[in-house]
C-alpha cells in the first residue's frame, strides 16, 4: 500500500483506473450472469414472494450500479499529486473497488431471508459506495477541472476572424 501512496502520479493513475476498469467490467459481467440467473431460477422468479423476488432485482440493479461507477473511473479517474487530497482519493477507490463484491456476495446470500436478510454485505456496499464517491467529489472540489473556461473561450473567439 505504501508503494502505492508513493508512487509517481502519471504511473499510478494508469495502475488505479486499469484496476477500476477491470473490476467495473467484471462486475458488469457478473450483472449479466446473475441475469442469466434469474431468468433461469427455479423455481421461476414470478413464483417467488413479491419481497424475495425485490430482494434479488434490487441486489441485481446495486451490481450494475457499483459495477459502472467503476468502469467510469476506470474510464476518467485522474490521481492527484501528492497530498491529502491524493490520500482521501485513494481510501475513497478502494472502498469503490470493494462495493460491486460485497453486493455480489448480497446477491446470494440474501434474498432467500426476504426483507429480514438485508445485512452487511448490502449496507457496505451501498454505503461504502456513496462515501467512496463522495470523497472523491471532496478531492475535486475547487481544483480546475481542466475544460476550457468562458474566459479562455472568449479570448479564442475575439482572436480568430470572423
Amino acid at each position: 500500500m505504501l508503494v502505492w501512496l508513493n508512487s509517481a502520479p502519471q504511473r499510478l493513475t494508469g495502475f488505479v483506473r486499469r484496476i477500476h476498469l477491470i473490476i467495473g467490467l467484471l462486475g458488469v459481467i457478473a450483472f449479466l450472469l446473475t441475469g442469466q440467473l434469474m431468468k433461469h431460477h427455479h423455481p421461476r422468479m414470478e413464483e417467488l414472494s413479491a419481497e424475495v423476488r425485490m430482494m434479488y432485482v434490487s441486489r441485481h440493479i446495486y451490481l450494475l450500479g457499483a459495477s459502472l461507477v467503476n468502469v467510469v473511473l476506470g474510464l476518467y479517474l485522474q490521481v492527484h499529486p501528492q497530498g491529502w487530497r491524493r490520500v482521501l482519493q485513494q481510501i475513497g477507490s478502494v472502498v469503490i473497488l470493494l462495493s460491486p463484491l460485497s453486493l455480489l456476495i448480497a446477491f446470494f446470500a440474501e434474498p432467500a431471508f426476504g426483507l429480514a436478510g438485508r445485512s452487511w454485505r448490502s449496507y457496505f456496499g451501498l454505503i461504502g459506495l456513496f462515501a467512496g464517491v463522495m470523497t472523491h467529489i471532496v478531492t475535486s472540489a475547487g481544483l480546475s477541472s481542466g475544460l476550457v473556461s468562458k474566459k479562455q473561450t472568449s479570448r479564442v473567439d475575439s482572436s480568430s476572424p470572423h
